[in-house]
């Protein structure tokens, strides 16, 4: 059972990353969008992100459920030593919860509130999966001290490091070019397809960069970032297997295709985790020390991991039919309007 609970973590860790990404990613796309194209932006991004927007946050629920339950000392350390930037990921996933109803359904729709609730959006949106990125990036650079002392080894220089921060922008660029491509699938006229298009190349060589940014600051901060990626056959595979998706997904878009492009990004994010995940596992996190917390050897005791695991397979049954229906009505409906 306990493997059972390592994969419903693994999973819901990936399809945060996937759905909640693209959502973060169409606030990171409005943020950078000119003033002449916000609304028609905006338009576009309630018909891909509406269906799902806000039952995408269940995924860290559970995943945060999962640590809290079955891995304990794993959830308390990372609360402990990682509180600031938790902290700032929750509030940011709060405001632009927030921020997202209120202009969307304010019933008087003010310019001034309006401009406030975009602005509480489309930062917050920027600021969320830069600071999951950090945490993701803290988790495994070895610079959570668990003997520390003072106030700034033990809680700021933890996550607020090189090396996490490009980890960071790295999230910040590609939940930017997953929201582009799914945008592209959306979008209805061909002129707002090609504008998605072109920030999706736009998104994917700044993720690039950020990616190239990451082996950088692995490099300056002594972080073996190579030989995680490259050392090790599964790790290797997964990478060039996102390149190759990579360059297929850019055939398929020259193609005309709408839906097959997320595919193939969709794939090619999953690659680019399981390239690190794999190097890592079972260490969920690791100290400067040399002290990993592992999965494996740092779970609860057997008969809680058996009743959560129960717990999870039970809520899959009615949980994943309730949202393929959500997602099935809600388009429905759009079509129907369209």
């Amino acid at each position: 059972m306990l493997t059972v609970v390592i994969i419903f973590l693994a999973l819901a860790i990936l399809l945060y990353f996937l759905l909640g990404g693209a959502d973060f990613g169409a606030g990171i796309i409005e943020l950078f969008t000119s003033r002449r194209n916000k609304e028609r932006t905006r338009a576009t991004m309630y018909q891909a992100i509406g269906p799902i927007w806000e039952a995408n946050h269940m995924w860290v629920i559970i995943a945060v459920v999962i640590l809290f339950v079955g891995f304990p000392e794993i959830y308390s350390k990372m609360c402990t030593y990682l509180h600031i930037p938790i902290l700032a990921l929750l509030l940011g996933i709060i405001a632009r919860g927030t921020a997202f109803t209120f202009r969307n359904y304010d019933a008087i729709k003010g310019e001034r509130t309006q401009a406030l609730y975009n602005s509480i959006f489309v930062y917050s949106s920027f600021l969320t999966p830069l600071f999951l990125g950090i945490i993701a990036g803290s988790a495994i650079s070895r610079k959570i001290d668990f003997e520390a002392t003072d106030f700034m080894t033990a809680y700021i220089y933890s996550w607020c490091n090189w090396f996490s921060i490009a980890v960071g922008l790295f999230t910040v660029a590609l939940c930017g070019f997953l929201a582009a491509i799914y945008l592209v699938g959306e979008a209805t006229e061909e002129n707002e397809v090609k504008r998605f298009i072109r920030k999706a190349k736009v998104l994917n060589a700044v993720a690039v960069f950020c990616g190239g940014l990451v082996f950088v600051a692995a490099e300056t901060s002594g972080i073996p970032m190579a030989q995680w990626i490259f050392g090790n056959v599964v790790s290797l595979s997964a990478v060039m297997a996102a390149s190759a998706s990579l360059v297929l997904l850019w055939i398929v878009v020259a193609g005309g295709h709408r839906q097959l492009p997320r595919i193939f990004a969709a794939f090619q994010v999953s690659m680019i985790l399981l390239s690190v995940g794999f190097t890592h596992f079972p260490n969920f996190l690791m100290e400067k020390n040399g002290h990993n917390l592992s999965l494996i050897s740092t779970h609860a005791n057997m008969k809680t991991i058996e009743t959560l695991g129960t717990a999870l397979l039970l809520g899959s049954l009615f949980i994943l039919p309730a949202l393929g229906y959500l997602y099935y009505s809600f388009r429905g409906r759009q079509n129907e309007q369209h």
